[in-house]
């Protein structure tokens, strides 16, 4: 049987795919701009007649019916990052959520730890051989149709054709169904005058020559644009938006001078607008990986002048960085960051770089993100041995190799200048200072 004719025979509709999910099941459903929206439907569609369906899922955009308080008893989300449209269910008690490691996700399936009834994937249609390409979003996607007992896939005319270590045979979709529909297209965030001065501080860090692992944002936006006279720039990052393109048009973004993977944008995913998954779509330039792979800190750090850029919601006084909770609140997860931050710290001439605002605005008023001590309960996801630098919009805080009295003094003079008396006394009580 030529694999054409096992595809045609696994073709079905959304709700005779779904009706392989059974009360008591866990599912995972592939997320970032890659959900795949009619079998979601599909799923909360048949909810009613399921009890305790746990539905496994990191990051996604978008609608998430699948979270909505009416689907109690029936469908459980259970995150490893949290996103908007999963937070409030979280913190209501409605969803739970999984703290690990990215690059340690997909383990927790091919492992056995979490194992999987069924996989819900998203993928391009087959090429001439029968292998759809998982297109914008590799990620853990491609452990969990590995490990899945059943796996059932959208094929979408509109999926882009990712290449790398980014394809499944047709021969291992258990269920077929064909939709035609755009994928979410996700605007990068406006940039500010704030951003920019954030963005100028980081950019002063990076050589021609560097490769980068950034995100989605105002900052790393910013950041991007502010290196358009570099040489010879890589990228080896988690995901990537539209900032890459203009760099690569312009000869910046080449690959040559990377030491893993010469040549290549190497990325675990994928999140930006149409522009960018036309750029992305059967471009030899793009290799694609599972986040095993790419987040692993050891193949990071491969990579010569490796420079990891993330963000955090506080900073204490020693360089602890809380990045996933607001206090005892979980807000987001651990994502990448320890795994970028930790192989850019281990990377010949890297740069681990922690970026943020100063300040925050609360509740309509302003305090500092640079803080003596931590909230009681905030998440310490990025520890003091691992931080190298800080960067605010009022500087750069070099710590490695420093005692905590140099952190203290380097981390107050790039908080908000309202703050810094504040800071000193509390460092001095605490025999920082």
């Amino acid at each position: 049987m030529s694999w054409m004719d096992v595809y045609r025979e696994r073709v079905t509709d959304a709700g005779e795919a779904v009706s392989r999910v059974q009360s008591g099941h866990r599912v995972f459903m592939t997320g970032n701009c890659a959900v795949p929206q009619v079998l979601m439907d599909a799923l909360v569609a048949r909810a009613p007649g399921l009890r305790d369906v746990e539905v496994c899922n990191i990051l996604t955009f978008g609608r998430a019916p699948a979270a909505d308080p009416s689907m109690a008893g029936h469908l459980r989300i259970n995150t490893m990052f949290i996103s908007d449209e999963h937070r409030r269910a979280v913190n209501e008690g409605r969803a739970d959520f999984t703290p690990c490691y990215l690059s340690e996700v997909p383990g927790l399936f091919t492992g056995g730890i979490l194992p999987l009834d069924a996989a819900f994937v998203h993928v391009s249609p087959p090429d001439e051989h029968g292998f759809c390409s998982f297109g914008v979003e590799i990620s853990t996607t491609k452990a969990a149709a590995q490990a899945a007992a059943v796996v059932i896939a959208e094929v979408n005319r509109q999926m882009p054709r990712t290449l790398g270590d980014a394809f499944i045979h047709v021969s291992k979709l258990d269920c077929i169904v064909e939709v035609d529909y755009p994928l979410p297209s996700i605007q990068m965030a406006g940039t500010s005058e704030l951003a920019q001065r954030i963005a100028a501080n980081v950019a002063s860090l990076i050589p021609d020559g560097a490769t980068l692992q950034t995100g989605i944002g105002a900052v790393p936006d910013s950041v991007l644009r502010l290196l358009a006279d570099r040489k010879h720039l890589g990228v080896h990052t988690e995901l990537f938006s539209d900032g890459v393109i203009d760099l690569v048009e312009r000869g910046v973004i080449d690959g040559e001078k990377k030491t893993l993977h010469p040549g290549k944008i190497i990325a675990g995913f994928i999140v930006g607008t149409q522009r960018l998954y036309d750029f992305v779509h059967d471009n030899p330039i793009i290799e694609m990986h599972p986040q095993e792979y790419v987040n692993d800190p050891f193949v990071v750090a491969q990579n010569d002048r490796m420079v990891a850029i993330n963000s955090a919601i506080e900073v204490d006084l020693t360089g602890q960085v809380c990045a996933d909770s607001i206090g005892p609140r979980i807000y987001s997860g651990v994502g990448g960051q320890v795994d970028m931050i930790y192989g850019a710290a281990r990377s010949k001439g890297g740069i681990p770089v922690i970026a943020l605002p100063s300040t925050a605005v609360v509740k309509g008023e302003s305090i500092s993100k640079i803080v003596a001590m931590l909230k009681p309960g905030a998440g310490v996801v990025t520890s003091r041995y691992l931080v190298h630098y800080v960067v605010t919009e009022h500087g750069v805080a070099s710590l490695y190799g420093k005692t905590i009295r140099q952190r203290a003094r380097a981390l107050i003079d790039i908080a908000a200048p309202e703050f810094r008396a504040e800071l000193e006394q509390k460092a001095i009580e605490l025999k920082y200072l």
